[in-house]
């Protein structure tokens, strides 16, 4: 069902409402996480451990809540679990030393790649403006992350591309799930596991603050598990195009967020690569990829 599809004023306006805080709900992840570890409030690794288990018990209450009973052992999988583990301590280890704007463009864009290269290799042939579009954002990529005074840190830009990459992977995996919300769950509950490994592993590591362990459990519960679940009903008055569209807000957001909560600034390369970046994004998906990211399956 489309936005098409609801003529109606009221459902209009429930459209509009889910989809923005489900763009604020992600830029959040990235102003959080960033807000979180700035300041020493908390360590990477228990930011990571408590968000991923935040979320899993959020989803886990909301999935009895609207079925009545929890399916999480039917639905997900490892390999999606995995992925999204991967995604998560990357995600959290990157922005040691990344702004949440930089940060936000890195994953962006490689989540972006990854779905190309998954594409080219379904078969798909992208069309001249296509290509032309994915050119101008690598372009602009390339530049943010060319050596230089406003650069960011390069370990960190490593980081987030891996996490770039690997929440591509999980988007590929759940792309055809006829269940999102009971999939996300099951793949939530099954993270746990690497999650108490985790915790096992830099348990003498930890540096936890109570800010630190709310900002973690606030990202865990309301932009990553609450978000996921505004998103899902938005999709169902987005089409492909428009769900695709929507998502370029999302860096932009977490620019503005980190400037104002944050006190990042936004320097003339970071805000001219991430015009080319969403600029060239934009122009790509007016072609046939502006399916992919709409399965609902979207970076935090």
């Amino acid at each position: 069902m489309t936005h098409s599809d609801h003529p109606d004023h009221g459902a209009h306006w429930r459209a509009t409402a889910l989809t923005l805080a489900a763009m604020l709900a992600f830029a959040g992840n990235s102003i959080l996480c960033r807000l979180a570890l700035i300041d020493g409030a908390i360590d990477a690794a228990s930011f990571t451990a408590i968000r991923l288990a935040a979320g899993a018990f959020t989803l886990v209450i909301i999935l009895y809540q609207r079925s009545g009973g929890i399916e999480v052992r039917t639905h997900g999988s490892w390999r999606s679990a995995a992925a999204l583990f991967g995604y998560a301590i990357c995600f959290s280890l990157a922005y040691l030393s990344l702004s949440a704007a930089s940060g936000a463009l890195i994953l962006f864009g490689f989540v972006q790649a990854t779905m190309i290269v998954a594409a080219l290799a379904g078969g798909e042939r992208p069309l001249a403006s296509e290509w032309l579009g994915w050119l101008i954002a690598a372009g602009g990529l390339t530049w943010l992350l060319l050596p230089g005074v406003s650069a960011p840190a390069p370990a960190g830009a490593l980081l987030m591309a891996i996490a770039g990459i690997a929440w591509g992977l999980y988007s590929l995996y759940g792309r055809n799930e006829q269940r999102p919300l009971a999939a996300t769950t099951g793949n939530f509950v099954r993270v746990l596991l690497p999650v108490l490994a985790l915790l096992a592993l830099t348990a003498g590591l930890a540096e936890v603050s109570p800010i630190g362990i709310a900002l973690a459990m606030l990202s865990g519960s309301l932009t990553t598990g609450i978000g996921y679940v505004v998103w899902y009903a938005a999709l169902t008055y987005l089409s492909a195009m428009q769900a695709a569209l929507v998502q370029l807000s999302v860096p932009a957001i977490a620019a503005a967020g980190g400037v104002l909560l944050i006190g990042e600034s936004l320097t003339p390369r970071l805000m001219l690569a991430g015009a080319l970046i969403l600029g060239g994004i934009l122009l790509a998906l007016g072609g046939k990829y502006g399916r992919a990211p709409a399965a609902g399956k979207t970076p935090d």
